[in-house]
């Protein structure tokens, strides 16, 4: 069967819009049901402000075990893209049983290692007396069933290399129904609180991840998952490739942990848990805006690496264009949002004033240069794309840097309550370095290709 989109003779404009939206509103409701675990939280009677500051605590953790799939879904799906665009079927196909081997391994220890140091890692990474419990108890259920979501997100991209947009968006779309549809009824109905919401979580990614092996091993794709032809050379040329997203959402994981550790430090017992909680509802925001945009960028990676395959730089280039327009009137109505609705946002979690007029401030802060940070995804995830991994980690590792440095720094200058201005600060100087260091090396990097591949000798003809 043909495949939804042809990556090498489509219009770019089109061939970008019907990739990138589907993956942003995937990646929104994907978001957004991980919201929805969070407002039911935080509306449990009596202990709903601590219970959402404990699963707060277990965030960033889990994007970090979730992490790991993105890892090496983005590692081996741009590799795939170039081989497909190269004609070469049978070399795709073995990169994905690769990936697939991979990621069934590394779930398997992730679960391990988490069940056997959470108590300790939850305590260190900002977890308190009274909100440790709940944090525990979300964790341990959703590590249990890490195996599931790994799979889920990891293998979903290379539906979506194949150009399969929308059957890619369905499975997320299906997860999240199903969370929302259990939420209630585990949560309240069942009386199971926190340990509810973990577990609505976990069925919900079942669901997604049987949907998508269905698709991959099913008659449909053109590139399906086999199985042989393992090769410990190329394992390592996927986690190379895949490193810059990894350490993206890693760091980004790694940095809200130890913003709640700062904010635990400089607003100490009880105030220290209030930051917590006001950070957490800023996050869930903050959220809806980088997970949805790191979706278009993201999905739009296989369109640069199938055609960089095929040595057609003129439509890297409109590829990469067309996705940063995206991008940018994405995150102009993003900011819109954040400043006219984040009163009405942060009532679904919680009505009390004291938490209400912090978590504002911090949505409205933290959402200051959404547009500079448009840029850098483009650019960074471009990298990514064309398998130029050295640019995509250099430029992510110096904006995580820099944000760790201000989030120190600022409340000992500022005062705590002003250590969300770190976001915006960082966004624009990071936007500014990666502009720098694309204008400088990207040519002379399609250039080495289009020389690469004359030497090659045209294999598609």
């Amino acid at each position: 069967m043909s495949r939804e989109n042809n990556l090498g003779t489509d219009s770019m404009r089109g061939l970008v819009v019907r990739l990138a939206i589907p993956a942003m509103l995937a990646q929104f409701v994907n978001v957004l049901y991980s919201i929805v675990d969070r407002i039911f939280i935080g509306n449990i009677p009596k202990i709903g402000e601590t219970a959402l500051a404990g699963v707060g605590i277990c965030g960033p953790i889990v994007t970090l075990i979730t992490s790991f799939s993105i890892w090496i879904g983005i590692g081996g799906s741009p590799l795939m893209s170039i081989k497909m665009g190269e004609n070469n079927r049978k070399e795709a196909e073995r990169i994905m049983a690769n990936c697939f081997l991979m990621m069934v391994l590394m779930a398997l220890a992730i679960t391990l290692i988490i069940i056997c140091i959470k108590k300790p890692l939850l305590m260190l990474f900002g977890a308190s007396a009274a909100t440790f419990p709940y944090a525990n108890t979300y964790m341990t259920i959703y590590t249990i069933g890490s195996l599931f979501a790994i799979l889920s997100m990891g293998m979903n991209t290379f539906i979506i290399c194949q150009g399969y947009a929308k059957i890619a968006m369905i499975s997320v779309i299906i997860g999240a129904i199903c969370n929302m549809i259990l939420d209630p009824i585990l949560i309240f109905g069942m009386h199971m609180g926190v340990a509810g919401a973990a577990l609505a979580t976990v069925l919900a990614q079942v669901a997604s991840c049987a949907f998508v092996l269905l698709f991959l091993f099913g008659p449909r794709p053109p590139v399906r998952i086999t199985f042989g032809g393992y090769d410990r050379t190329l394992m390592v040329r996927v986690l190379l490739t895949g490193l810059s997203p990894f350490i993206i959402v890693a760091l980004d994981s790694g940095l809200i942990i130890a913003m709640n550790m700062v904010l635990q430090h400089y607003g100490g017992p009880g105030y220290g848990d209030q930051l917590v909680t006001c950070h957490t509802i800023a996050q869930s925001f903050f959220l809806m805006i980088t997970l949805p945009m790191g979706g278009m960028t993201g999905s739009t990676q296989p369109i640069l690496g199938f055609n960089y395959g095929a040595c057609q730089m003129d439509r890297v280039r409109s590829g990469q264009k067309y996705t940063l327009y995206l991008c940018l009137i994405f995150t102009i109505i993003m900011m819109l949002a954040a400043h006219l609705l984040s009163p009405y946002f942060v009532r679904l979690f919680t009505d009390e004033a004291q938490y209400m007029d912090l978590s504002i401030k911090a949505i409205k802060v933290m959402t200051l240069m959404i547009l500079p940070l448009a840029v850098q995804y483009t650019i960074v995830d471009g990298f990514t794309g064309l398998s130029a991994v050295r640019y995509a980690i250099t430029l992510s590792t110096f904006r995580k840097t820099l944000y760790f440095i201000c989030m120190v720094v600022f409340p000992l200058l500022w005062g705590i309550e002003n250590v969300f201005f770190a976001e915006p600060f960082v966004d624009l100087i990071s936007a500014l370095v990666s502009m720098a260091v694309y204008y400088k090396c990207m040519g002379k990097l399609l250039r080495r290709r289009e020389i690469q591949y004359a030497n090659m000798g045209n294999p598609s003809k």
